[in-house]
């Protein structure tokens, strides 16, 4: 017969007997043992073999509330579930949770994420996550962290003026929560709760400080004659005279050029656009790079790092020279392309060629791509054209406007 309240507060287990089993109804029983414990456990059966589901002791959980338990459990095992299986998988994910900072589970989505990304990206993306993530809830368990805490660090990162940074320290953390929401460490993504255009100031569209063609000369002049690191001379000088961008010079290397045919050939892994892009050199360019093979040493970079000459240069030495040079906030390395492009446009140079030296080529889902070594032969004479002018200007000698056919 069913138990009834009075039973189960009544039931003594002998002495001489290890537990007594008083069954209830549809596999409900409570357990009692010599010491007076008792427990209920529900006996079913999932895939061919006996099993046991704990339910909790009595009197904690009541009669009652050991039924509906129950009925719940069949519920499950009717719809296919291992009741116990899935209360393992319970217990589990709570010690995950409980024990799982947002450091540690950022640092094993990096790891899992960088596969498909270039080294020098990845670095940059790790190195932002323990310079402004880390310290505000990299010791909290990922679980316990909030929407507000979220955004209060975001506007930490937006107080001194890094907006672009501050939306993307957001975006980053939200990727280190779906990792955590994939692998069942937490229910829900607090970085979905809070849209950063709701919270976050708008980011400003304008261009890298550059300066105006009437000032090149001076500062052609102070490159020329930069006290510092010699490493740091040849890279003002190849910037200003290939134009490309900043990460795609620092992290040259001596087996993507070829000095006999004039050609620096960047592979598409570190292009921007993800595109293979040729370089034409100048005769003063590849002056400039024989010089610097000499200094290389065993690196197989052209501007190595100081400290470790397997990585390049950090991404700041092009800037931290112009600063020292006196021209804060008013070149960048990113500025010699505009400087390039107003020149080149104002002599009279193909619009297309320009463009496509400065590997600006749009994308769309009929053209992925674009033949990297179009008007090529147009691109060498124009580029040979601009050294030879950015020379004239540094020499103060007068300039004669060029007007391409």
């Amino acid at each position: 017969m069913p138990l009834t309240d009075p039973a189960c507060k009544n039931a003594r287990c002998p002495a001489d007997r290890p537990r007594l089993r008083l069954a209830d109804s549809q596999g409900l029983y409570l357990e009692v043992t010599p010491n007076g414990s008792k427990h209920w456990r529900w006996k079913y059966r999932f895939g061919g073999k006996e099993k046991r589901l704990a339910l909790g002791s009595y009197p904690a959980i009541s009669l009652a509330q050991a039924r509906l338990d129950r009925d719940a459990a069949r519920l499950k095992l009717k719809g296919g579930v291992d009741p116990s299986a899935e209360r393992r998988d319970e217990r589990l994910t709570r010690k995950v949770r409980l024990g799982t900072t947002f450091e540690a589970v950022a640092r094993s989505w990096h790891e899992n994420w960088k596969g498909a990304k270039s080294a020098r990206h990845a670095d940059y993306v790790l190195r932002r996550l323990e310079a402004d993530v880390f310290p505000a809830i990299g010791a909290k368990p990922i679980a316990e962290v909030t929407a507000p805490q979220l955004l209060a660090l975001a506007k930490k990162i937006e107080s001194r003026g890094a907006l672009d940074i501050a939306r993307r320290a957001w975006q980053t953390a939200g990727q280190v929560f779906e990792h955590a929401l994939a692998h069942g460490m937490i229910e829900r993504n607090p970085a979905r709760d809070v849209r950063p255009g709701a919270a976050l100031k708008p980011r400003t569209k304008g261009e890298f400080a550059r300066l105006e063609p009437k000032d090149m000369p001076e500062l052609l002049r102070k490159m020329q004659a930069y006290p510092g690191s010699v490493f740091t001379r040849y890279a003002l000088e190849l910037m200003a005279r290939t134009f490309v961008r900043t990460g795609e010079l620092i992290a040259a290397r001596w087996d993507e050029f070829d000095l006999d045919a004039a050609e620096w050939r960047i592979p598409a892994a570190r292009m921007k656009m993800k595109t293979p892009h040729i370089v034409p050199l100048s005769t003063q360019a590849v002056d400039a790079l024989r010089c610097l093979h000499e200094l290389k040493g065993l690196s197989g970079l052209l501007f190595p790092g100081e400290r470790d000459h397997e990585k390049p240069m950090s991404n700041g030495t092009i800037l931290g020279a112009l600063k020292r040079m006196g021209y804060a906030g008013a070149m960048t390395g990113h500025g010699f392309r505009g400087v390039a492009s107003t020149i080149l446009h104002e002599a009279g140079f193909d619009h297309a060629h320009i463009e496509l030296q400065l590997a600006h080529q749009e994308r769309n889902a009929v053209s992925a791509a674009y033949n990297h070594a179009t008007y090529l032969q147009q691109r060498r004479r124009m580029m040979q054209w601009y050294s030879d002018h950015l020379d004239q200007l540094r020499q103060g000698a007068k300039v004669i406007p060029f007007k391409a056919a």
